[in-house]
């Protein structure tokens, strides 16, 4: 029978020896955080999978009765990826229970093993409570997802609360991995130092590049987007991402470099959970500048139309173009969101927008390409945040590839004003670009000697 471990005795020191392979330095820093939340990871082959298992055997056996979590999409995935590593390891001094799908420690301590593959898989974690929640590859959740399992953390003991997550650039929760570990962007109730980042891609695992060398070659092969993400961890291209062609260096600009404009116009997504607004100005060769933004849920249609007439406050914008669904008449008051939001003082005469989704990405798309000159034609100031952040991590749809993803839906409000403002008719606010209209040819045809006047 082996010895109950404990903080002072040495049955703990006995089964860490037994567990194979030492950290790197990119793994040490990961084990030595003591951060709230703790990602680890960024590229392809960086240990994230042994590192996480490693870190939970270790809190199991140093705190006794410690509740830990350890959740994937799947249940298939976690028992290949770490249940018959762990159980290998520590043969005879762990047990596995079946009903309770959780490895057993000699001192009371355990790992439980969830999946979340659906929305409707957190439901079951509601009103849990663990002390340690590891999720590996959380890029895979939506922020949704991760938010139920942040509730979870919790307890009246002192034992440490904390959270361990694993992650690739790429899948439906990139965007928010993005947003706390790499961006640092942060919201009410979520604090700086409750949020660490470690870095690791596959030249940090020397193991790996020991035994397998043609693995680097492997990535470097890659196409050069794909490559970036996998083997460097670059979080802004990524597999599965709807406009590859967006380019931070290219189509973002500084709010003093945008040129002498002659055209204005406005378009917004409306809905109680996010308003986005945008102020769209066009120069003289038909360029595209994205000057202003506001971004805020829960507005009535009222309030939403006095953000829109205050972000068009100082400048002659032309209209204001918005989903076709707000000419709908409402069962509520008898008038339509456009009738409301119009009477507002300041708002821009409103029109419908062409919202055929594959046509209006199709135009999008045609703005941020690289024409021969090397210039795009919509550029985007930096001060619209919200837009530089949803336009990359806009997901393609798995059904249809021409089609964006309307999951993560977070991701999904600025794009789509986006969209509109570049279906409406906003080149003909250029007169460089504007088409003159056709005269009607009122000559008389040629004689053809047949006319009974010839």
């Amino acid at each position: 029978m082996t010895p109950m471990p404990t903080e002072n005795n040495n049955g703990s020191a006995e089964l860490i020896r037994r567990v194979p392979g030492a950290p790197n330095e990119r793994q040490r820093e990961f084990f030595a955080s003591r951060a709230r939340f703790t990602a680890y990871g960024g590229a392809r082959g960086g240990g994230k999978s042994w590192a996480l298992r490693r870190k939970l055997v270790l809190m199991c056996l140093r705190y006794p009765s410690l509740r830990c979590l350890l959740v994937r999409r799947s249940l298939a995935e976690l028992r290949s990826n770490h249940l018959r590593q762990i159980m290998a390891e520590l043969d005879g001094a762990v047990t596995w229970n079946e009903g309770d799908k959780c490895v057993i420690f000699p001192n009371g301590s355990r790992i439980f093993l969830g999946y979340c593959s659906s929305e409707r898989d957190t439901l079951r974690y509601q009103g849990q409570e663990y002390d340690v929640i590891a999720i590996d590859e959380a890029t895979q959740l939506t922020e949704y997802q991760f938010s139920i399992f942040k509730a979870c953390l919790r307890g009246t003991s002192d034992l440490p609360r904390r959270m361990y997550l694993t992650c690739n650039p790429g899948g439906i929760g990139h965007a928010w991995v993005k947003r706390l570990f790499i961006d640092r962007e942060f919201r009410r109730g979520e604090s700086p130092e409750d949020h660490v980042f470690v870095p690791a891609t596959v030249f940090d695992n020397g193991i790996l590049t020991q035994r397998d060398p043609e693995y680097v070659r492997r990535l470097e092969s890659l196409p050069p987007r794909l490559r970036d993400a996998w083997l460097y961890g670059r979080w802004d291209v990524f597999e599965g991402q709807f406009f590859p062609e967006f380019d931070p260096e290219r189509h973002v600009c500084e709010p003093f470099a945008i040129p002498t404009l002659c055209g204005y116009a406005a378009a917004f997504d409306y809905g109680f959970d996010m308003l986005a607004a945008y102020v769209i100005g066009i120069d003289r060769e038909g360029g595209l500048w994205v000057l202003r933004e506001f971004c805020r849920s829960d507005l009535t249609l009222s309030e939403a139309a006095r953000h829109v007439a205050d972000l068009c406050d100082g400048l002659p914008v032309a209209y204001a173009v918005a989903s076709p669904d707000l000419w709908n008449r409402r069962q509520d008051s008898g008038k339509s969101g456009f009738e409301i939001m119009q009477s507002v003082p300041g708002m821009p005469p409103m029109r419908p927008a062409d919202d055929r989704r594959i046509p209006g990405w199709r135009v999008l798309r045609e703005y941020l390409a690289l024409p021969g000159s090397g210039s795009p034609r919509l550029h985007v100031s930096r001060d619209c945040r919200e837009l530089l952040r949803c336009l990359p991590a806009l997901l393609h749809d798995r059904n249809n590839p021409e089609d964006a993803a309307d999951e993560p839906h977070s991701v999904t409000h600025s794009p789509e004003a986006l969209r509109y403002a570049v279906m409406s008719r906003i080149p003909d606010l250029s007169p460089a670009v504007r088409t003159p209209p056709q005269k009607p040819d009122f000559r008389f045809p040629p004689r053809n000697g047949n006319g009974i006047f010839d």
